[in-house]
């Protein structure tokens, strides 16, 4: 049988969620600023000569994928961080 997750508790899953939003706040606003970093920086390192459509596709693939990397991993540390991973029944674990 398995056992009882912690994020079956309302108050637990609350703290953990908000948890997960700060971190992906703050993960958007970091995201935010390495976006216009990344813009400056090719602006000044000679890409003036190049289409609009560049400077988009930068931003958009790199903001796309520093948000998606910064999700995934707050689902990890929300999910170990609350002791959701020890829940599981494991068949395949050795109990001695």
């Amino acid at each position: 049988m398995a056992h009882k997750s912690p994020l079956d508790d309302p108050e637990s899953a609350a703290f953990a969620w908000a948890r997960y939003r700060r971190i992906m706040r703050f993960m958007f606003l970091l995201t935010v600023g390495v976006v216009a970093i990344a813009m400056a920086l090719l602006y000044r390192h000679g890409a003036e000569e190049v289409s609009i459509h560049f400077y988009i596709a930068v931003a958009l693939g790199v903001g796309f994928t520093m948000l998606l990397t910064s999700a995934l991993m707050g689902l990890v540390f929300l999910s170990s961080g609350t002791g959701h991973d020890e829940a599981i029944e494991d068949p395949l674990r050795d109990d001695d």
